[in-house]
């Protein structure tokens, strides 16, 4: 917990923190504004190397299955990636974080719907990596970096993980009833299908 590296920049928990902290001496001293507020290509480069180590060490934390970890790390990045894009000296600057934030999503996603696997809760996690689909995508369009997303590695890898889970995951009752009718049919065995229409018929929207 805390920082990687264990060090407490300017006696704070991290440098960001730091950072959060004179952004707030600055606006008790302009009356609650932010205006004038910036962080300079030093502060930025710095905030950078710091968000490294979480990097790692969420990377490690997801092989270790410490999800709540990895959720945890990330959410905090994210939230620093944001920080600086508000108020970077420039686009560039605040671009050369948020370039990040897909990888970053990715592995969020993952943490965050392997705890709901490992419940056997494989609709929860399926919902999950949707909307971390979602989030990737949405990242690239509000900054009209459309072709991106097209070609996106971290997308493309969310979706071939959502049809690995999809395939292994255990049938509900009805699909198992679906899939028996389907066979039925093929076999033309039309008894059987009729048997199992019905108990489809009986099945109640939850089943």
């Amino acid at each position: 917990q805390g920082r990687p590296d264990g060090k407490r920049p300017f006696g704070h928990a991290t440098l960001f923190d730091f950072q959060l902290a004179r952004l707030e001496q600055h606006r008790a001293k302009h009356e609650g504004t932010d205006e004038g507020f910036a962080l300079s290509s030093e502060d930025c480069a710095k905030l950078q190397m710091e968000s490294f180590q979480y990097h790692h060490r969420y990377i490690c934390l997801l092989q270790l299955e410490d999800y709540s970890g990895v959720v945890r790390d990330t959410m905090r990045n994210l939230k620093m990636f944001d920080f600086v894009e508000e108020y970077a000296d420039s686009d560039e600057l605040a671009w050369n974080l948020q370039q990040f934030r897909p990888q970053v999503l990715m592995l969020q996603t993952r943490a965050a719907a392997s705890q709901y696997l490992q419940d056997d809760e494989y609709a929860t996690a399926t919902k999950e990596i949707q909307a971390g689909i979602s989030r990737i995508r949405d990242f690239y369009e509000e900054r009209s970096r459309h072709e991106q997303a097209a070609h996106c590695p971290e997308i493309a890898g969310l979706e071939h993980w959502l049809r690995e889970i999809d395939r292994k995951r255990p049938l509900t009752k009805r699909e198992q009833l679906e899939r028996d009718l389907t066979n039925a049919v093929q076999d033309e065995d039309y008894e059987r299908a009729a048997r199992v229409r019905d108990a489809l018929r009986k099945l109640k929207p939850k089943d």
